[in-house]
């Protein structure tokens, strides 16, 4: 059973509507509430809801609420109804009225019901109850789709095909509770249309917009109607461990794919390394969304290859809060209250109040969540002015409730923070990571005790798709405000250096401005400290094997000095590690995802690579372009810049009179390597990328045009001699997700929230 009693009035409405036009097949002209006379809907013409049973004329649709679980209808809910229903009968409107309730009804208390209406001249009565209504929503996946709110209000195991439910369990139920309070958007809307098209869809917004509340209605969307396996994973190579070819239904969710709070480099390098699988596991029918910070996804559109994977923009949607109609944001802050932890005595003095907050221009749905949390509102005085400081001071307000906060719950956020979001349970920590709670006045059994306090409120225990759990903040924006507090105390930041992960620590701090967003910067007095650990870093816990364990912190390393860290730091680095400089200067292929490559860049850029060593980096990566291995010197701008005119030219030079004459042999020893384990088109796009390139840039020379597009041709007749067809397979769609947009007229959408 679904619980009704808990939508509200206004989102039964909308159900009751959505029930007319998915189950009864009519199209219902619904009204305001203040303008019904009687009727909250109306239609005419013929309906035959049985065999043998049919009704014909002028209908009536009467929706009657209730917020109290397990009441039944009685002749005294619709007394105030008679009057208006014999002025629609006398005006000839009503010859078959139809009352919805998800109030229990009763054969002998029906029988009451149409008696009173067949006294006001009624000739039909319909009264279709809330078990009706739950077998409705029960045994139609079209009608649970349109109103997804039902997802969170009744049993997943008992609404999902058994196999997606039991593949997905953990995933699926923790998003119930959020999945209760949802409000269907245009955003919504849109990633429907965008997956449907795409198999793809990256959402992007500004944090607190909502997507993972969309991700998680696509996921269980998907999940109902297709008995998907739903996925949620947090990295390209767990995707690509995780993707199955003989499961065409399974749904990948990642969650802030190019990094939590900042933007991080090294996933979007893993995103490029395996876009090809993504292609092909989007033709072979699984479904893939992504959701990324605004901010990040920006810093991550120049890593990249866009072009490679064209999805990346022509299936984004992009989120803005500020699109929400007036009405969406009050069912938002209606649902977030009226299923939320405050007593009714609250919910009772804020209501009046409720509308203005909806309506102020900073209110963001995390507004709605931290109003319905009493840990938010310990200290808010229920005033209009203050209510509209609380949303206008939102940022200040967490930092408030961090700094309220005892030393063991700060701890347990500490202990997530220096976990990179992302803290096993059960909970295992290194001697630093000992070291640095003790610092902080707790102790590893203390956090724990506060992790479970928290538990619902600032931090969340979730069970990932692989069966870990882990303890993760309940928004990123709580990440967000604790690094706010590292930056504004120097003894928290020094204690979060010592204490944390090298690994983790280079994701989430710059030595010196460098511009990156929400990162914690280290001062200058904490760079020698800062060397320490990094020297201290020789091997990645992102991999297993030994040799890859070293080659992860390598790059690592390489992208933070790359990427955050000032002028002034790399000096003091250097000093201390001089061989640094002859290993970027001579990189290997696939240039363009090559740490040494970005690392050689920024320090010709800051003035930092030697004359000799700059003229060795030139020459191994010339020496892949003349080779027909590499083209990236001739096509990044960055990469160029290290060149000088005159080694520029001759490198030009040398490619057209040496390679152009011999690319056919290049792309035959391409084919050859071919070994069948991927489509052939996929395997040969490396070798399309270099043709680009070349085409690019010696478009104006019509023999060298002439040669590259005979390579292209005989790489394409290649392709079509050893490309396997995929399987047919039929086209899975969600379908339509339109919003109800129906004004509620003078009553409030409040009107019994503190019930």
């Amino acid at each position: 059973m679904y619980e009704l009693h808990r939508l509200g009035w206004n989102s039964f409405q909308q159900l009751c509507q959505t029930i007319c036009r998915e189950v009864l097949g009519q199209i219902v002209e619904f009204y305001l509430d203040s303008n019904d006379a009687g009727k909250d809907g109306a239609f005419a013409g013929t309906w035959a809801p049985a065999p043998g049973e049919v009704y014909t004329g002028r209908f009536v649709i009467q929706c009657k609420f209730t917020a109290v679980a397990g009441h039944n209808l009685k002749p005294s809910d619709i007394k105030d109804e008679i009057d208006k229903v014999r002025k629609l009968v006398a005006a000839g409107q009503c010859d078959v009225y139809v009352l919805m309730t998800n109030a229990g009804v009763s054969g002998v208390q029906t029988d009451k019901v149409k008696d009173l209406l067949a006294q006001a001249g009624v000739r039909h009565v319909l009264v279709f109850g809330s078990t009706w209504i739950n077998q409705q929503v029960r045994e139609r996946k079209s009608l649970r789709m349109q109103v997804p709110r039902m997802y969170g209000l009744g049993d997943l195991s008992q609404i999902l095909d058994e196999r997606a439910y039991a593949q997905a369990r953990a995933v699926l139920e923790s998003m119930r509770e959020d999945l209760a309070k949802v409000v269907i958007t245009a955003s919504y809307g849109k990633a429907v249309e965008a997956l449907d098209k795409h198999g793809f869809v990256m959402l992007i917004g500004e944090p607190a917009a909502g997507k993972t509340t969309i991700a998680s209605m696509l996921a269980m969307a998907a999940a109902d109607k297709w008995g998907s396996s739903v996925l949620k994973l947090n990295n390209p190579a767990k995707v690509e461990e995780r993707w199955n070819p003989e499961e065409p239904s399974q749904f990948f969710w990642v969650d802030d794919a190019f990094g939590i709070m900042q933007y991080e480099s090294t996933l979007a390098h893993s995103w490029n390394h395996i876009l090809p699988l993504v292609r092909t596991m989007l033709r072979k029918g699984a479904k893939i969304v992504m959701t990324s910070r605004d901010y990040i996804y920006e810093s991550a559109r120049h890593d990249l290859k866009e072009g490679a994977f064209p999805l990346f923009n022509e299936s984004q949607v992009v989120i803005d809060v500020h699109d929400l109609s007036d009405q969406e944001k009050q069912q938002i802050l209606y649902n977030h209250l009226k299923l939320g932890s405050q007593s009714s005595a609250f919910r009772a003095e804020i209501m009046p109040h409720l509308p203005s907050v909806a309506a102020h221009p900073r209110f963001i749905p995390e507004t709605a969540r931290w109003l319905a949390d009493p840990t938010f509102t310990k200290r808010l005085y229920l005033s209009e002015y203050h209510l509209g400081q609380f949303v206008q001071r939102r940022e200040q307000l967490l930092q408030e409730v961090l700094d309220g906060l005892d030393k063991d719950s700060f701890a347990a956020l500490a202990l997530i923070y220096m976990k990179k979001d992302h803290l096993e349970s059960p909970i295992s920590l290194q001697e630093t990571e000992e070291d640095a709670l003790c610092r902080l006045g707790s102790s590893l059994g203390k956090c724990i005790q506060s992790l479970g306090s928290l538990n619902g409120s600032l931090v969340l225990l979730h069970q990932q798709a692989d069966g870990e759990s882990v303890w993760r903040f309940k928004h990123p924006t709580i990440g967000d405000a604790f690094a706010s507090a590292l930056a504004r105390s120097p003894e928290l930041l020094g204690i979060f250096l010592l204490g944390s992960v090298t690994e983790k620590l280079i994701e989430q701090v710059t030595c010196g401005s460098v511009g990156i967003e929400q990162a914690v910067m280290v001062p200058k007095p904490l760079y020698p400290h800062m060397v320490v650990r990094l020297g201290e870093f020789t091997a990645s816990e992102k991999y297993k094997s030994q040799h890859m364990a070293i080659w992860g912190a390598k790059r690592s390393l390489h992208s933070f000095l790359t990427r955050r860290c000032s002028k002034e730091f790399l000096i003091l680095y250097l000093q201390t590690n001089p061989e640094l400089i002859d290993k970027v200067c001579r990189p290997g292929l696939f240039l363009s995802s090559s740490s040494e490559v970005a690392l050689a860049m920024r320090l010709h850029a800051v003035g930092l690579l030697p004359e000799e060593s700059r003229k060795i980096f030139v020459q191994a990566v010339s020496a892949y372009a003349i080779n027909g291995e590499d083209m990236y010197a001739l096509d990044d701008e960055d990469i160029r810049s290290v060149f000088t005119d005159a080694e520029f030219d001759a490198l030009i030079a040398r490619v057209r009179a040496d390679l152009l004459p011999r690319l056919g042999r290049v792309r035959e020893d391409e084919q050859d390597g071919y070994s069948g384990d991927e489509p052939a088109d996929e395997y040969m796009e490396h070798m399309f990328e270099r043709f680009k390139t070349l085409k690019d840039r010696f478009g104006d020379d019509a023999e060298a045009v002439r040669i590259i597009d005979r390579e292209i041709d005989l790489a394409k007749d290649w392709i079509n001699d050893n490309d396997r067809p995929l399987p047919d397979r039929a086209p899975r769609s969600l379908g339509t997700a339109g919003t109800i947009d129906k004004p509620h007229g003078t009553r409030s959408i409040f009107d019994d929230i503190d019930v």
